[in-house]
C-alpha cells in the first residue's frame, strides 16, 4: 500500500515562520486552496477519457435510435434521412473528440481544462434535453418525477472530474435545467400540452436533488485536495510531482519554500520496517536515525547530498535529498544497452570515490546496485556520478543485537543479484562486500546481463556463493580489454580476502586498464545527442 501523504505531519522539518512571512510561504496559514497540480492533471486526463467514451456513446445512441425507430416495411428508408437528433448526435461526437484532443496537449493548464469540462457537461445536458423532448409530440412522456440522463451525468462529473463546489453548483443547475427548458420549448411550439412550467419542474425535481449530492461530492474532494496540499508541505519543503515508486516507498519532487531550492523527498513505507505485529518499530526508528546521521556526514561530491531527514508520527521515514538531473544506471543500460569499457571505468572510479570516503568513515553501503547509482549532469560536468540510498549503511564490525532483530523484522538489506556471499550467510560485513557489489555493477554495465541468472532468489543466492562467474568478455557483444576482465573478476572473488581490499585500490586498478578513453568531451557529446533525440 502506498504511503498516504495526507497522514504526514512533520516535526523535524518544521521551522518557525516570522509574522512578516507572506501567506504564500506560511505552511500553517489556513488559506483556501484547490487540488494540487498533479491531481489536477490526473483529473484532466480522466476528463479526456470521459469525453472519448461519450463520443462512443453518442455514436452508439444515434445508431440504436435509427434501429429502434426504423419504419415499417415499404416506408422510406430511415438510414437515408437526417433529423435534428442525428445532427445533435453528430455535433456532440465531434465536440467530444475535440475535447479529448485538447486534454492530451501537455501545455494546457489543467485547471482551465477542468473549467472547459464543466462547459462540456452543460453542452451535453443541452443536447440530451433537446433529444429527450424533441419527439414528445409523437411520443409524449408520462408526467411523473424521474431521474434523467442529465442527472446521472452531473453526478459522474462531480465524482470523476472534480471542481470547486460553487462552480459545480452553478454548472449543475444549468445542466439539470435543460430538461425543463426543452419541455417549455415544446410547450411553446404547441406540440405537447402538458400543463405549465411548474409541471416541467416537478417532473425533473429528482435531478435538482442530485445537484445537491454533486455539490457535497465536490466539497469532499476539494477538502481532501486541501488536506493533501497541506500534508505535502513538509515544513520548509513543498511536495510536488511523484517522481517514482519502488519497493520501499515513493520519491517526490519538492521545493524549499524560502530558498526555492529544488529537492527530492523519499518516503519509506512504515510496513517495510516492522513486522505484522508492529514489533521492531522503535528499533527501526533508532537505526534510521543513526544511519541517516552517519550518511549526512559524508562529503564526497559523488555521494548524493542529504539535506534533512526525519520520522513522522505514523513512523514513515523520509529523506530530503538533492534533486538530480539524469538517470540511474539500471535505466541507462535498459534504454541504451551496455556501455563501452572506457565509460564503465569512468563511472566506476567515481563510485569508488564515494565508497572510499564511506569506508574510511567506518560505513558500508550494503546495497550497491545500478538503480542506486545515478549518472547525469551536475553544473558543467556530464556523466557525473552520485551514489544513492545510504539509508542502509552499517558500521563496520560484527552483527549487533539490533542488526539481528532488524533482520527478523524484515529489514534484511541488499539486493540478491548484487549481494556478496558473506552477506547472504549473515557473516561479518566490511567494505569488501561493497567491492563485490561494485564488481556485479561493472559486469552489468559491460554486458547488459547479471553475473548470474536464476529463476528464484534462493538459486540466485546459491550461485553467488558457489558458482565461479564467467569473464564479462565471454558474455559481452563488445570487446572488453583483458585487464578489465581481470579487475571485475578480482572484485567477484567468493572469499573477501581474495578481493581487492578497498575502493581506492579498485580505482587504481581501473586507471591502469588500457582502453578507449572516455572523459568530459565524450560524455557531453553523448548527452547532447540523447537530449536532442
Amino acid at each position: 500500500m502506498p504511503v498516504s501523504v495526507s497522514t504526514l505531519r512533520m516535526d523535524l522539518l518544521k521551522v518557525p515562520v516570522p509574522p512578516s512571512t507572506p501567506d504564500s510561504l506560511d505552511p500553517m496559514h489556513a488559506r483556501r486552496r484547490g487540488l494540487p497540480d498533479d491531481l489536477l492533471r490526473e483529473a484532466s486526463r480522466r476528463l479526456g477519457i470521459m469525453s472519448l467514451l461519450a463520443a462512443a456513446l453518442w455514436a452508439t445512441g444515434v445508431i440504436i435510435d435509427r434501429v429502434l425507430i426504423a419504419p415499417l416495411p415499404g416506408a422510406p428508408s430511415r438510414w437515408t434521412q437526417f433529423e435534428i437528433p442525428d445532427v445533435i448526435g453528430g455535433i456532440m461526437i465531434l465536440v467530444s473528440i475535440g475535447l479529448f484532443a485538447h486534454t492530451r496537449r501537455t501545455q494546457r493548464n489543467p485547471a482551465v481544462v477542468l473549467n472547459v469540462g464543466l462547459g462540456y457537461m452543460v453542452l451535453n445536458a443541452v443536447a440530451l434535453g433537446t433529444m429527450n423532448h424533441w419527439t414528445d409530440a409523437v411520443h409524449p412522456l408520462q408526467m411523473t418525477p424521474q431521474i434523467s440522463w442529465i442527472g446521472s451525468v452531473v453526478l459522474m462529473f462531480a465524482a470523476i472530474v472534480p471542481n470547486t463546489p460553487w462552480k459545480t453548483l452553478t454548472a449543475s443547475l444549468f445542466a439539470v435545467s435543460m430538461n425543463p427548458v426543452a419541455m417549455l420549448v415544446v410547450l411553446a411550439r404547441g406540440s405537447w400540452q402538458f400543463g405549465s412550467a411548474t409541471s416541467a419542474l416537478v417532473m425533473h425535481y429528482p435531478d435538482y436533488i442530485l445537484v445537491s449530492v454533486a455539490v457535497v461530492i465536490s466539497h469532499v474532494l476539494t477538502r481532501l485536495g486541501e488536506q493533501v496540499g497541506r500534508a505535502r508541505e513538509l515544513g520548509s519543503y513543498q511536495l510536488g510531482d511523484l517522481l517514482g515508486r519502488g519497493g520501499m516507498g515513493e520519491v517526490y519532487q519538492a521545493t524549499h519554500r524560502m530558498l526555492a531550492r529544488p529537492a527530492a523527498i523519499k518516503l519509506i513505507r512504515p510496513e517495510k520496517v516492522r513486522d505484522a505485529k508492529g514489533e521492531g518499530a522503535q528499533l527501526a526508528v533508532r537505526r534510521f536515525r543513526r544511519e541517516a546521521e552517519a550518511a549526512a556526514n559524508l562529503r564526497s561530491p559523488h555521494t548524493v547530498q542529504l539535506y534533512d531527514f526525519g520520522v513522522t508520527e505514523d513512523e514513515t521515514f523520509y529523506f530530503v535529498m538533492e534533486l538530480l538531473d539524469g538517470l540511474d544506471l539500471e535505466t541507462l543500460v535498459r534504454r541504451h544497452g551496455p556501455l563501452p569499457p572506457g565509460r564503465v571505468i569512468h563511472i566506476i572510479r567515481q563510485v569508488c570515490d564515494s565508497l572510499e570516503e564511506a569506508h574510511l568513515s567506518g560505513l558500508v553501503h550494503r546495497d550497491i546496485k545500478p538503480a542506486n547509482i545515478h549518472v547525469g549532469r551536475v553544473g558543467l560536468r556530464h556523466d557525473y556520478v552520485k551514489v544513492l540510498d545510504f539509508g542502509l549503511v552499517k558500521a563496520v564490525g560484527g552483527a549487533s543485537s539490533e542488526d539481528t532483530l532488524a533482520t527478523e523484522t524484515g529489514m534484511t538489506p541488499g539486493t540478491p543479484a548484487y549481494m556478496a556471499p558473506e552477506m547472504s550467510l549473515g557473516e561479518v560485513v566490511d567494505p569488501r562486500a561493497d567491492i563485490y557489489a561494485l564488481g556485479c555493477v561493472a559486469y552489468f554495465l559491460l554486458t547488459g546481463k547479471l553475473v548470474f541468472e536464476a529463476d528464484t532468489l534462493v538459486q540466485m543466492v546459491a550461485k553467488h556463493m558457489q558458482v565461479e562467474p564467467p569473464p564479462p568478455s565471454t558474455r559481452a557483444e563488445q570487446h572488453i580489454p583483458p585487464g578489465l576482465d581481470q579487475v571485475v573478476l578480482a572484485c567477484l572473488a567468493k572469499r573477501p580476502a581474495d578481493r581487492l581490499g578497498s575502493a581506492a585500490e579498485l580505482a587504481t586498478w581501473l586507471a591502469a586498464v588500457e582502453t578507449e578513453p572516455w572523459g568530459e568531451e565524450q560524455a557531453r557529446e553523448w548527452w547532447a545527442e540523447r537530449r536532442a533525440a
